[in-house]
């Protein structure tokens, strides 16, 4: 997505500035608005945010640039867990970020820790150091912060934080398990046909050349195939290479990752994963937001930037909208399609009975149910495909090969 430069003031009046990434100028709006910063300027940048502590790594080596390790996910929830236990502890913030400094392994994350004190130290809030570094905390995880601030219950925040995180982590590492399985049978059955066609198939013409024969229709396809690709694999190659970067750069325009994500959820077997994963994710970001004292409409602004899916963030966004307008979040919630008439009736009961973070957080588990009914299903179900592809492929092959093999054997037995 691309980025935009911002300039905006927030709760206090302080100048605040810096680049966050976004689907456009609105959506960045929205990230500041769920963060307490009233935005004054956004432009768009093709710079990525600078933070001080890339700017403390400056003066080293050109080796330990190339080698030093990002900030990953990981980082920022173990910190999640080590600030709550030491808040709940009663150890002051600046004593205890001072200690998580010295015991980081990854110096990028130290760096970060050591500006979070700088800027704590000259009277800023925790919410607004963070701030700066937009690489490291999400909108939503700024948000979450700066709720945890005005209520006085930080530690707790920070507790659900880390749950957050450990749950979205170990949801994308199984959607990558259950993944691997077919992606390795589907790029060894692209290799056999490439072996096949560059390699075997010329040798096989070459002996039916010599007899001169009449060559059945499947294997003159698969000898023309085989020319096509031993002559043209270089144009074929930068085709490919083309057809990837061409689809890698409409992905980064706004339409073009609006109708990759839609698309995306209409996958055969992936896209109902892909969306109850979403919006589990979605219904446990909005029960914690809600749990915490956000207001719904900064909730449902700060939630839909968690979605991690253009076409369901869009329908999220309808839904903040129509509850702005006065609109209740079941009318909402059923104009915004996305989601199935069980869940509908879990939200009208949430609603009138005034427990919609309960039922939100019941809503997630149903949802992680079923996806890990599907994450553990998904094997079977990709099988069949995968059998029947290689049955076809095996199917050609055999048609293609052996079967003249066969009839020239037959009319030199004949001879």
């Amino acid at each position: 997505m691309p980025f935009f430069a911002y300039k905006g003031r927030n709760a206090r009046g302080e100048l605040m500035q810096g680049v966050l990434e976004g689907a456009d100028s609105s959506a960045i709006a929205d990230q500041l608005f769920g963060t307490g910063v009233t935005p004054l300027d956004i432009t768009p940048t093709t710079r990525k945010a600078t933070t001080p502590g890339n700017a403390a790594g400056a003066n080293d080596s050109l080796w330990e640039r190339l080698t030093r390790k990002k900030v990953t996910s990981i980082d920022v929830q173990l910190f999640s867990r080590q600030i709550y236990t030491l808040l709940k502890s009663g150890v002051p913030i600046m004593r205890g970020l001072a200690g998580l400094q010295e015991s980081a392994t990854n110096k990028s994350f130290a760096r970060v820790i050591q500006d979070l004190r700088e800027s704590l130290d000259a009277g800023r809030e925790l919410s607004t150091a963070m701030r700066r570094h937009t690489e490291c905390f999400t909108p939503f995880y700024l948000s979450m912060v700066r709720v945890g601030e005005m209520t006085g219950r930080l530690e707790e925040v920070f507790l659900r934080l880390f749950d957050h995180l450990e749950f979205d982590r170990d949801m994308r590492d199984r959607v990558k398990t259950a993944m691997r399985y077919p992606t390795f049978v589907i790029i060894a059955m692209i290799a056999a046909m490439v072996v096949v066609n560059v390699f075997v198939i010329p040798q096989f013409e070459k002996v039916f050349q010599s007899f001169h024969a009449e060559l059945p229709l499947m294997t003159r396809i698969l000898i023309t195939t085989s020319r096509f690709t031993v002559e043209y694999w270089p144009v074929m190659l930068g085709a490919a290479l083309a057809a990837f970067f061409g689809v890698r750069a409409w992905t980064r325009t706004v339409s073009g990752r609006l109708a990759w994500d839609r698309w995306k959820l209409r996958f055969p077997i992936a896209g109902k994963i892909i969306h109850k994963a979403t919006m589990a994710r979605f219904a446990r970001s909005f029960a914690l937001s809600i749990r915490s004292g956000v207001p719904i409409v900064q909730a449902l602004s700060v939630v839909a930037q968690t979605a991690d899916n253009a076409y369901l963030t869009m329908r999220l966004d309808q839904m903040r909208d129509g509850v702005e307008r006065g609109e209740s979040i079941l009318r909402t919630a059923t104009n915004a399609q996305v989601f199935t008439p069980i869940v509908l009736q879990m939200i009208a009961v949430g609603e009138e009975s005034g427990s919609l973070d309960d039922l939100m957080d019941e809503i997630a588990q149903m949802y992680e149910r079923e996806v890990d009914y599907e994450l553990k299903t998904l094997s079977s179900q990709i099988e069949p495909i995968l059998i029947t592809f290689l049955g076809a492929m095996v199917l050609v092959l055999a048609l293609g090969i052996f079967l003249p093999i066969w009839d020239l054997g037959k009319a030199a037995l004949h001879h």
